[in-house]
């Protein structure tokens, strides 16, 4: 049966696809009130990595089942995105944005995790393929992820100390 996976696909990527223009939105408001991006120049990688996860998934997910118990496992994942993106409101971004003097959020899920939006995200990197039965993709694309979110966590880490010192 084609259509599940197509469904869940076109989802995933119109969700992606409505981020990136609401980050736009938000980085652009942020530097217009002096906020400041930190290492950039990750950034790119994180996108080709996303974007390979997806057009693989593309590739290689169209037409196989949905596994129930992992598509459920993903919905509740994205009811946390949703919790995290209204919690942070116009903060939320896809790049490192800095603004000074504002203080770190610590309600919502920030009460309960330093960076909950990548907890998120890992859960979907490994959740999503496993969904359709691709183990190895989840291993892969997890790995690749791992790698960018300890450059990535290290500088925003390194940036909120600075900004609050």
């Amino acid at each position: 049966m084609l259509w599940p996976s197509i469904a869940l696909l076109t989802f995933v990527t119109l969700q992606r696809l409505a981020e990136l223009i609401h980050a736009r939105r938000n980085t652009a408001a942020l530097l217009a009130q002096g906020g400041r991006e930190i290492a950039p120049g990750h950034y790119p990688y994180m996108v080709t990595m996303h974007t390979a996860w997806l057009v693989s998934l593309w590739l290689l997910a169209t037409g196989r089942p949905v596994v129930l118990v992992w598509f459920i496992i993903f919905m509740v994942l994205q009811g946390l995105r949703v919790w995290v993106l209204a919690t942070l409101k116009g903060r939320w971004t896809t790049r490192i944005v800095v603004l000074p003097g504002a203080p770190p959020v610590a309600t919502g899920p920030y009460r309960f995790l330093s960076h909950p939006n990548y907890a998120v995200v890992v859960g979907e990197i490994a959740v999503l393929p496993l969904a359709f039965g691709l183990p190895l993709h989840a291993i892969v694309f997890s790995l690749l992820n791992a790698a960018i979110l300890t450059i990535r966590i290290r500088a925003e880490n390194t940036a909120l100390d600075q900004a609050m010192a």
